[in-house]
């Protein structure tokens, strides 16, 4: 999806149409950009921003505060239209999925025609625009998804991968991101292409285990498949605050609603938890996280607010200031139906 937050913010609200619009916290409250509208991006206002700093780079910009109830449905919407072109879904968060089209269920034999059908649905029904990267692999349609926004399409086929590969940056690669663009850059491999021809010893001594890895996306190779059920692995919620919290019981009020959150989560998705963890960031940035297991699994909610305030106990909140609170719940399984 295109810009999601602000592009949901944009079509409900006409006013902020053609405007600078960020959705996230306020810039005298430590907020920062949860999403940037295209007109914002003009002026190099980018998601995970500090919101201070957007409204340095773009004095006209229209600060929204999320509305994360709204987004969601937008995105189950949108999920269900991707599922009626193909069961094999995988969502990757609210506003980006990979699908596996090869077989679907319109009986399309050209992946573009399929991606053009779930585009204009989208746009029909939801007055919203998303971007399509259609290729033979995970990697190569991520980067193609991101080429051409808003409303973009492209198809890289596959006699087509070794040019568009020969164009790519290394920081197109999976897992390079700037630190590592900047190691790899000090040791001459400027372009995505050149990994392959790198000295296999020198490439590991820079970028370790990834070596292997980058190797073989810089052929054009992902063999990745669409996992539709992919498992979760945790449930959690956190929350930065405007002001830093010094009173312990308004602490342990915080951490009752993030934990009550994190309970509701694991009902909605049918999943019961065995650990528990809390994470403490203190005014200084330095954090702590605490942890208690069980042999039982339990989506109680009673259970995990305990839980969750005891282990807030083993931690210095009150006596500190606190910038920020998590908690979360890991060691899933999913919930067994009650018996007839």
């Amino acid at each position: 999806m295109d810009a999601f937050y602000a592009s949901v913010e944009a079509r409900d609200k006409p006013e902020l149409r053609g405007k600078p619009v960020a959705v996230g916290g306020s810039p005298e409250s430590r907020g920062v950009v949860a999403a940037a509208s295209y007109e914002a991006r003009k002026y190099g206002v980018r998601s995970a921003m500090p919101m201070a700093r957007a409204v340095r780079l773009c004095p006209e910009l229209v600060i929204v505060p999320p509305d994360f109830t709204r987004y969601r449905e937008a995105s189950h919407k949108v999920m269900e239209i991707l599922h009626a072109a193909t069961p094999l879904v995988e969502p990757l968060s609210l506003d980006e999925a990979y699908l596996d089209v090869t077989e679907n269920r319109w009986s399309e034999p050209l992946a573009m025609n399929v991606a053009q059908r779930i585009k204009q649905t989208i746009k029909d029904e939801l007055a919203l625009t998303a971007s399509a990267g259609v290729a033979p692999n995970k990697f190569l349609a991520k980067i193609a998804s991101g080429w051409q926004k808003p409303d973009g399409l492209t198809v890289i086929a596959p006699e087509r991968v070794e040019s568009f590969l020969q164009k790519l940056p290394v920081e197109a690669l999976w897992g390079v991101g700037p630190v590592t663009a900047k190691k790899l850059r000090a040791i001459g491999i400027e372009r995505l292409v050149e990994v392959r021809t790198a000295d296999k010893a020198l490439l590991a001594n820079t970028v370790g285990s990834l070596a292997d890895w980058l190797v073989q996306l810089a052929h054009g190779d992902d063999p990745r498949q669409v996992e539709p059920n992919r498992e979760t692995k945790s449930v959690s919620c956190e929350t930065t605050y405007a002001k830093d919290l010094t009173d312990l019981r308004e602490i342990n009020q915080q951490i009752q609603a993030l934990a009550e959150e994190v309970a509701g989560d694991l009902k909605r998705k049918g999943l019961r938890a065995r650990t528990v963890t809390i994470k403490v960031r203190y005014n200084n940035f330095s954090t702590v996280t605490r942890s208690h297991t069980t042999e039982y699994f339990t989506d109680s909610r009673p259970d995990l607010v305990n839980r969750a305030q005891m282990l807030l106990e083993r931690t210095e909140a009150g006596a500190r200031p606190v910038r920020l609170l998590g908690v979360g719940a890991h060691a899933l399984k999913t919930a067994e139906p009650p018996s007839p």
